[in-house]
């Protein structure tokens, strides 16, 4: 049988047809960005995917980053970055910038290719309906010559302190996508670029989401041959740390995945956003895709 056959077509449904059954009406959040974000066909093949899973039954949330964009943009712009131990440092100047291009420019693409694919997406970030509090966040750097961690002033980054889910409430199971920037007001009324990932963690928590999906450019976590780890729990995430395995860039991603897990999340899954339909084998398939990770 070749992939348009008609019986392989409807063997292929057979096989979603369980899962599809397993997550009927259920939230899954999935954090979009990376390569995937920046090709154009990668993007409306992502646009399609979540329109399926909303007319399957499935409430799909998407949060979106855009860092390489707001790079672009302050350059575009002649605003200088400015970096404390390889963090970027966000002043009134950046944040205000940061703010239109995520809760402007990217979250109407994404929400415009989702409508384009048939679906009925609606954009929003957490200011609205103060869907997300931030408080001022608190960066670190290890300096090499003392061997030491000290305290650095990232501006106006920000960490969630609370979700008020009432807004998504009115918005989930009534055909509607929501995309997410992840711009949030603090309590003391500043405006706070917050993480995406742990943007997203925040939300799947929240809304006690049977999936948090993060959609990356690796496929997932790695043991220590460069191997793919199907599945971990949040003590053997632990022990890959401290035993060196995971290192780098994914220790804060499976630090996230841990928080959205103590927040109530059923499995997170790491998973590489550059394969084609990886929402859908993940979700809808046997043999899933990336690392799912669970209490």
């Amino acid at each position: 049988m070749t992939p348009s056959d008609p019986l392989h077509i409807a063997e292929v449904l057979v096989q979603a047809l369980p899962h599809m059954l397993r997550y009927d009406d259920a939230t899954v959040v999935v954090k979009y960005g990376g390569h995937a974000m920046g090709d154009e066909s990668k993007a409306r093949e992502f646009a399609r995917d979540m329109v399926l899973l909303e007319q399957s039954g499935i409430n799909p949330v998407v949060v979106h980053g855009g860092g390489p964009q707001i790079g672009a943009m302050l350059a575009k712009l002649g605003i200088a970055s400015h970096f404390a131990g390889g963090l970027r440092v966000t002043d009134k100047a950046t944040v205000e910038i940061v703010e239109m291009v995520l809760a402007g420019s990217i979250n109407k693409q994404i929400v415009g290719m989702i409508n384009a694919e048939g679906g009925h997406a609606i954009g929003l970030c957490g200011k609205d309906g103060n869907l997300v509090i931030a408080r001022k966040a608190n960066g670190t750097v290890h300096v090499a010559e003392t061997g030491m961690d000290e305290a650095v002033d990232l501006g106006f980054v920000g960490e969630p302190v609370r979700v008020n889910t009432r807004v998504l409430d009115q918005v989930l199971g009534r055909e509607l996508i929501p995309v997410l920037a992840p711009i949030s007001m603090g309590e003391d009324g500043e405006t706070y670029n917050v993480n995406a990932d742990t943007f997203a963690g925040a939300i799947a928590g929240a809304l006690g989401a049977k999936r948090l999906l993060f959609l990356t450019d690796v496929p997932g976590v790695l043991d220590a041959e460069k191997r793919l780890i199907e599945r971990l729990s949040a003590d053997e995430i632990r022990h890959l740390i401290a035993d060196g395995v995971i290192t780098g860039g994914m220790i804060p991603k499976v630090q996230t995945c841990l928080y959205a897990i103590e927040q109530g999340v059923e499995g997170v899954v790491i998973l590489d956003g550059k394969q084609p339909h990886a929402v859908l084998v993940e979700l809808l398939t046997d043999g899933g895709a990336g690392t799912l990770i669970t209490r």
